[in-house]
């Protein structure tokens, strides 16, 4: 009575196996969530196309201004069109890498259409992000001068008295060293307002007046250079210069005196229009580099949106 049980035990250990009740689920443990291959391809087409774009957008841009007045477009102008093409950069760019991501993936068979959605937008977005980075990688340069642009503008407008008080005297401390006080004035602007100080005096007599020296006039410098720091021209200074000028141009210490007060307040008039120039410029700057990062910024999410939304439909017509 034993063999036959045995046989038959020895006939199913054999002959058959146990059937698998889960057919699917080693398989679809092996198939990786995530196309690779897809996702290179769709970011190389959206990173090339960018580049591409950009640089023709660039030709057209410098095409259209001019340093000349009245010719070109505005800067107003130039900004809002460099807005609107960054934007349609991105919205193009992003919208083919998407796609292509999208399309080329495998075909996940037996996965929840909730599932392929959110997988189609993660290759999207990847694809976008991978294309963003090789394109900033290839635009370092520009990236930096947009960043660096708002830095170098803050730092203007912090360092503006110093850096126009600074122009202003260029070349003055190498008066000491001229032999006259014509060759000091040709070397900055504060050597116009040294030389009106020794203008003779037409109406004096013949004689009366010596010529200036390049130390009277490097000294005068030195005391213009000190009181643009303090904002003020003491009284003793004052007197002292109108000294020299009245010496050096034949004019009473009154008449000294008074052209040496005019002319520092000339001075610092100038002094005032430069800096309130550098300040309005590096505003403006700190302004632009400002809305550039801004819309850069809305440009970039935009491109996000349209790179996931399009994979989805690429995703969609390679499951048709």
């Amino acid at each position: 009575m034993a063999l036959p049980n045995g046989a038959v035990a020895d006939e199913f250990g054999r002959g058959r196996a146990l059937p698998d009740l889960y057919p699917d689920t080693t398989a679809r443990a092996n198939t990786s969530a995530v196309s690779w291959g897809a996702i290179v391809a769709g970011a190389a087409a959206a990173a090339a196309l960018s580049l591409i774009l950009l640089i023709l957008g660039t030709g057209l841009g410098l095409s259209s201004v001019s340093p000349w007045a009245h010719s070109g477009v505005s800067a107003t102008t130039f900004g809002v069109t460099t807005i609107v093409w960054l934007t349609v950069t991105q919205l193009v760019a992003s919208g083919l890498g998407g796609y292509l991501a999208g399309r080329l993936r495998t075909k996940w068979v037996e996965v929840p259409t909730d599932e392929v959605y959110f997988r189609d937008t993660a290759h999207g977005f990847l694809a976008w992000a991978v294309a963003s980075l090789a394109t900033a990688a290839l635009l370092t340069s520009v990236i930096g001068s947009i960043v660096g642009g708002g830095i170098q503008a803050g730092a203007s407008v912090a360092g503006g008295v110093a850096t126009t008080a600074a122009a202003a005297t260029a070349g003055a401390a190498s008066a000491a060293g001229s032999e006259t006080a014509k060759s000091d004035s040709d070397s900055g602007p504060l050597g116009y307002f040294v030389d009106s100080l020794f203008r003779k005096n037409l109406n004096a007599a013949a004689g009366a007046a010596e010529p200036a020296t390049a130390a009277s006039a490097a000294e005068v410098t030195r005391i213009f250079m000190n009181t643009i720091r303090t904002g003020t021209l003491p009284e003793e200074d004052l007197r002292y210069v109108g000294q020299v000028v009245a010496q050096r141009t034949g004019l009473t210490q009154q008449e000294a005196e008074k052209r040496v007060s005019d002319t520092y307040t000339r001075l610092q008039a100038t002094l005032r229009d430069a800096e309130t120039a550098a300040r309005d410029a590096a505003d403006k700057g700190r302004k632009a580099s400002a809305y550039a990062a801004l819309w850069l910024f809305v440009s970039l999410l935009i491109g996000a949106f349209v790179a996931s939304l399009s994979a989805t439909y690429g995703g969609r017509q390679r499951d048709v």
